[in-house]
């Protein structure tokens, strides 16, 4: 890895990240294979980079083609599975980079079938989530028509599960339709390599949806998939956002601070800049609304944040310098949540929105 010369960066601790794995198999069981969700850049952490780690999992999923392509061209020479059915104009890469997709649609299949090439896929079912996926009254009507084309292999069937952390009895609808559609594949094409239906909360609270295959998410990072996750399994965050004070001042009572003078101090102040702001991912919504952390203290940011950086009131700090960490979230001072809370946000928004221009540095790294 390059080295890191910008004082803002993100920091991965990999033990973190395989201690969530342990946790999460020890729930599912020995029998059930984790598909990791690595999607949107492994939800902003860049965890999907490190090959070598990616290589000790016999399949990973993507949301998109592109993110199965790059995946290759590291290295990764396992099944990659994409979640969201492609657009036509993928199939090239799709067939080129030996990537396994979700499939839904007529119209795609029947672009598909046109293919001469083999094509490997798995079969989506719409159970509740309203989003993609076929009725589940038509599996054996689709399936039939899959094995129409020759070139084209299933080998699995899924679904997503809107509410699995809010609504128990609509959940266990979709499981039960999901059921019924695992059992109409099965009756047409035997036992399927296949077959997932849980992704986070799914795992937390629904045991019997495991089948042979789940694909866990934000908790696999560390993070709560919903307010009860962190008393349904021990994890681990594994990312901390820091910078480094570049500039430090004082003002006195009356000084307008940042764009818009959104800011005015009512007493004479010591301000820092730290060199991160919106284009790093750092929501706007923080303007006057939110603390970083400074030598293990509370400092409310003050003005509008800008688009390169923003300040902090540190004028309660008796000892700080040019140079001193500061801690956006940092996990125990400040968690993710409370940062999503006060953008009125989610964790998960806030983790995967952190822009590629902040560094991201692996700790606790074999």
């Amino acid at each position: 890895m390059e080295e890191v010369t910008r004082p803002s960066v993100m920091e991965i601790d990999v033990e973190a990240f395989k201690y969530n794995l342990i946790r999460i198999k020890q729930k599912v069981g020995p029998d059930v294979k984790i598909m990791p969700v690595i999607k949107a850049d492994a939800y902003g952490t860049q965890l999907n980079k490190l090959t070598s780690l990616m290589n000790k999992f016999d399949i990973v999923a993507v949301a998109i083609v592109d993110e199965a392509v790059t995946l290759r061209k590291q290295g990764f020479d396992k099944e990659i599975f994409v979640l969201n059915q492609p657009y036509k104009d993928e199939i090239d890469k799709i067939i080129d980079y030996d990537i396994t997709c979700g499939i839904s649609s007529d119209s795609f299949l029947e672009e598909l079938g046109r293919r001469e090439e083999d094509i490997t896929v798995h079969i989506e079912i719409g159970t509740g989530m309203g989003r993609t996926g076929i009725n589940p009254v038509r599996v054996k009507e689709y399936i039939g028509n899959v094995k129409k084309y020759e070139n084209i292999k299933i080998e699995g069937i899924y679904t997503h599960l809107s509410s699995a952390d809010i609504d128990e009895e609509y959940t266990l609808k979709q499981l039960n339709s999901f059921k019924n559609a695992v059992e109409d594949a099965t009756e047409m094409l035997g036992e399927l390599k296949y077959i997932h239906a849980s992704a986070s909360n799914g795992i937390l609270f629904f045991p019997d949806s495991y089948y042979n295959l789940v694909r866990p998410g934000i908790i696999m990072y560390g993070y709560e998939s919903c307010d009860k996750a962190n008393q349904m399994i021990d994890i681990r965050p594994v990312a901390r956002l820091k910078s480094k004070i570049t500039f430090l001042k004082e003002v006195k009572a009356g000084t307008s601070i940042g764009y818009s003078r959104s800011y005015i101090t009512t007493r004479d102040t010591k301000v820092a800049t730290i060199p991160i702001g919106y284009a790093d991912g750092l929501k706007r919504a923080l303007s006057n609304n939110g603390n970083v952390v400074i030598k293990d203290v509370l400092c409310p940011i003050i003005g509008n944040i800008c688009m390169d950086s923003f300040m902090v009131d540190v004028s309660h700090l008796k000892d700080v310098s040019v140079g001193d960490d500061v801690y956006i979230w940092d996990n125990d001072n400040i968690t993710i949540e409370e940062v999503a809370k006060r953008c009125n946000s989610f964790n998960y928004e806030i983790l995967s929105t952190i822009s590629p221009r902040i560094p991201r540095v692996f700790i606790n790294e074999e």
